[in-house]
């Protein structure tokens, strides 16, 4: 019932925000990295750090800290959408805030070394989701397949959560996705729901990916890490600035060079990591690095064929 009660709830204050947003002119501007050319407002993603504060008032002896970690990158990413910020002031925030999810997850006994790796993880995942948001509905499905797998494994095999921590950033997806999954989106996740959503889905992903001892869940962000990775190692061969803004990930020229609807290639890449997710929900019990490379590999394949192939097989 009270999920119910949600749905009106959460629709409500991104109506709020969009009458903040356009008096305060919280609007994105198309640039070079972008894909829309229409000015848009920005930070809809609000609604996950709504979400935070719901889940952090209903539960807040259990889940005080990492939402507080999650408010902390959020508002920090919010404050990037409107002004931006340096890259140090960011990155300082970005540690507090994981600083908080390890001492949630209680990492901190862990051999120095391990939890200094995981740091550089986490934060390469949050950023590398953030990269990942460039097109209308891209973010908001690609996290709700992602937390769907989440939460099916957490009801109907492995109790690893809380199911409230997983339900209320599926709503705030589904309520996002009104506004942001059509051809010409009401408003855009912003930083503030990239960010806020990738670091919530980390904590969840470490959190089932400690409790059950099975690294292979962190296959549940294949697509966006092939993606991401590859693109790098692709920009590296271009001998070019990889902190530098472009538009080179694959879902990028896709939608740009290609002209496919922004909404068709959102939804190819939600639909292959379903795939990619009921492989591994599927396959739990097989060897790690087996069912990585099994899935990792032609994965790779793909993205090669498909890069070489929209670039007439020209670097």
């Amino acid at each position: 019932m009270l999920y119910i009660i949600l749905f009106p709830l959460f629709f409500g204050a991104m109506l709020l925000y969009f009458r903040i947003a356009d008096h305060y002119n919280i609007i994105d501007h198309p640039n070079e990295r972008s894909s829309h050319s229409i000015i848009t407002i920005r930070g809809g993603g609000i609604i996950f750090l709504i979400a935070a504060l719901v889940l952090m008032g209903w539960h807040f002896n259990e889940f005080y800290i990492p939402m507080l970690g999650t408010l902390v990158i959020g508002v920090i990413s919010f404050l990037d959408d409107m002004h931006t910020l340096s890259s140090r002031i960011r990155i300082i925030i970005q540690l507090i805030a994981v600083s908080l999810m390890f001492w949630y997850l209680n990492l901190y006994h862990l051999n120095p070394v391990a939890v200094i790796a995981a740091y550089i993880i986490v934060i390469g995942i949050i950023n590398a989701y953030n990269f990942m948001d460039g097109i209308n509905g891209i973010t908001g499905l690609y996290s709700l397949v992602v937390l769907s797998g989440l939460q099916y494994i957490n009801i109907r095999a492995v109790h690893f959560i809380d199911a409230d921590m997983i339900w209320l950033p599926i709503i705030a997806c589904l309520v996002f996705l009104f506004f942001n999954f059509r051809k010409r989106a009401k408003c855009f996740a912003g930083d503030v729901g990239s960010v806020t959503i990738a670091f919530w889905i980390t904590l969840l992903l470490f959190k089932i990916m400690l409790f059950t001892g099975n690294w292979t869940y962190i296959l549940f962000l294949s697509i966006y890490g092939v993606d991401t990775v590859l693109t790098i190692i692709y920009r590296l061969i271009l001998k070019q600035n990889i902190f530098k803004a472009h538009r080179l990930h694959l879902y990028q020229l896709l939608a740009n060079e290609c002209k496919l609807p922004h909404l068709l290639v959102s939804t190819v890449y939600a639909f292959v990591q379903l795939i990619v997710i009921l492989i591994v929900i599927q396959n739990s019990t097989y060897s790690s690095i087996l069912l990585s490379l099994l899935i990792i590999l032609p994965l790779i394949l793909i993205y090669i064929i498909t890069r070489l192939g929209l670039t007439k097989g020209n670097i």
